[in-house]
């Protein structure tokens, strides 16, 4: 190499060590507002990290752990999130789980800064605050449950959809089979998503997003026939609809035949326990039927009287399901549907025992097997106590939530009245921001409808709430709202 060559190459290689800290420092300036809140988020969940050693239990966890070593569909859950379990089994740690979780809380954040970058950085910076900053968000991550892992792929799903690119749609419908897949909530989503690219013309794009989502969700269902001989992804649709009812159905006004008239709760719906009793507790109706709770006649029953209870008394049917959507909008946090579920949201301050109101020899276990050791949660002080203080004080209202939501009705209707300009639209003008709002009002009613209200279901759609807020709003209505 000659020695002009040679001089050339260092000067080259000098220039870009000293780009690195520029760009790194152009970057900070640029979205420092963003990066100052993502480390904060950072340091939250190394704090769960640190403070409970290597995660926390959730009743519903053993039924996961236990379908990585026995891989069949479960009647109540779909294995989505256990195949996310069967793919870390190789670490032999449940708090590596937890971390990949943590870190999915992050990407989701990180996903809703950039999906919001019409709006000015600092509206985005907003928007992706309280899926990195809510203490309850934190505590959900460090749960092993599948709602971390359902909430990231749907909302990168919503967000590959705001792009103006056609080319997505299969690794849409790919992502929306997977949720469904970790979530049954997640099935009307493809409906929502499709409708979005046909409304826009994109009839072909909608019906390969359609197929693509459509391939693992069938084969699934074959699955789950193949092991039960029953239709379906799970079979316990109609047990949780029958529990919804409860809160209302009246056995004088239905008149149900006799075959049905064995799940009637003589007392009055307001003496009534929450849904979830119907399903777990031993005394009720359908828990004292012959066989388990999830057979495919006591499914089939409790759905014909679901049924017959909303065709009878479809008012209270709609009365319900707007009371137990309402219990997401509260400012406070009421303990719901009982104590026992509700802790299990809360960072606890000693070590908890093991989880679920019967718990599970056999699930045990297979999570010992999956650690290859003890199973359990250590809280490790002074980490532990710093998240207890923060999750008091730290959370997003239901009433704020409320307030989010109703943000981009509203801006429609002021950019409407002053017939604005098309930012923050899409091609041909359309505005992207229906695509997540719709999506996390399906989140919040679907629960309602057919299962009851819990707040972990809340939480996969705050990102998608905010995300819509930001793409509603303009810098030009943020100056104007300035001036008022």
């Amino acid at each position: 190499m000659s020695g002009t060559t040679r001089a050339a190459d260092e000067a080259n290689s000098g220039r870009g060590r000293r780009r690195v800290p520029r760009d790194a420092a152009h970057l900070a300036r640029r979205h420092g507002w963003f990066l100052a809140v993502l480390a904060a988020g950072t340091v939250l969940r190394a704090l769960a990290m640190l403070g409970y050693r290597p995660a926390l239990w959730f009743p519903d966890t053993y039924t996961y752990v236990v379908t990585v070593f026995h891989p069949r569909p479960d009647l109540v859950r779909p294995a989505g999130y256990s195949l996310f379990l069967k793919l870390l089994e190789p670490l032999h740690s449940f708090g590596a789980v937890a971390l990949v979780q943590h870190l999915l809380g992050l990407a989701t954040g990180l996903l809703v800064y950039r999906a919001a970058r019409r709006a000015p950085r600092w509206v985005a910076t907003l928007a992706a605050a309280p899926v990195l900053l809510d203490a309850y968000q934190v505590e959900l991550e460090h749960l092993l449950v599948s709602d971390t892992l359902f909430m990231f792929l749907v909302v990168l799903a919503v967000v590959l959809s705001t792009t103006r690119r056609t080319s997505v749609v299969v690794a849409v419908g790919l992502l929306l089979a997977a949720a469904t897949l970790t979530r049954t909530v997640g099935q009307p989503l493809i409906v929502v998503l499709a409708a979005w690219f046909a409304l826009r013309g994109r009839i072909r794009p909608a019906a390969v997003l359609v197929a693509a989502a459509l391939v693992p969700v069938i084969a699934y269902g074959a699955w789950f026939h193949a092991t039960y001989q029953r239709v379906g992804i799970v079979g316990a649709n109609g047990v949780f609809l029958y529990a919804r009812t409860m809160s209302f159905a009246d056995c004088s006004v239905m008149d149900p035949p006799p075959d049905l008239r064995v799940l009637c709760d003589p007392r009055p719906p307001e003496q009534r326990p929450p849904s979830q009793e119907y399903i777990w507790a031993k005394d009720a109706p359908l828990v004292r039927l012959p066989g388990i709770t999830f057979s495919e006649e006591n499914d089939d029953l409790a759905g014909r009287f679901a049924m017959r209870a909303i065709t009878a008394q479809p008012l209270d049917y709609a009365a319900s399901v707007l009371q137990e959507l309402g219990r997401t909008f509260v400012w406070g946090r009421p303990v719901y549907p009982d104590a026992e579920i509700y802790a299990y949201y809360q960072f606890p301050e000693t070590a908890p025992g093991p989880p679920g109101r019967y718990p599970a020899q056999v699930g045990a276990q297979y999570a010992q097997r999956y650690e290859r050791g003890a199973i359990g949660t250590t809280v490790v002080e002074p980490y532990a106590g710093l998240l207890r203080a923060y999750q008091d004080v730290a959370r997003l209202p239901g009433t704020v939530l409320l307030g989010i939501l109703l943000v981009p009705p509203v801006a429609a209707a002021v950019r409407r009245k002053r017939r604005g300009t098309r930012r923050g639209t899409g091609r041909a003008g359309v505005p992207v921001w229906p695509v997540p709002w719709v999506t996390a009002i399906v989140l919040l009613i679907t629960p309602a409808a057919a299962a009851e209200f819990d707040y972990r279901y809340v939480l996969p759609a705050v990102p998608l709430a905010c995300l819509a807020a930001a793409l509603s709003v303009r810098p030009d209505m943020l100056r104007q709202f300035g001036k008022m």
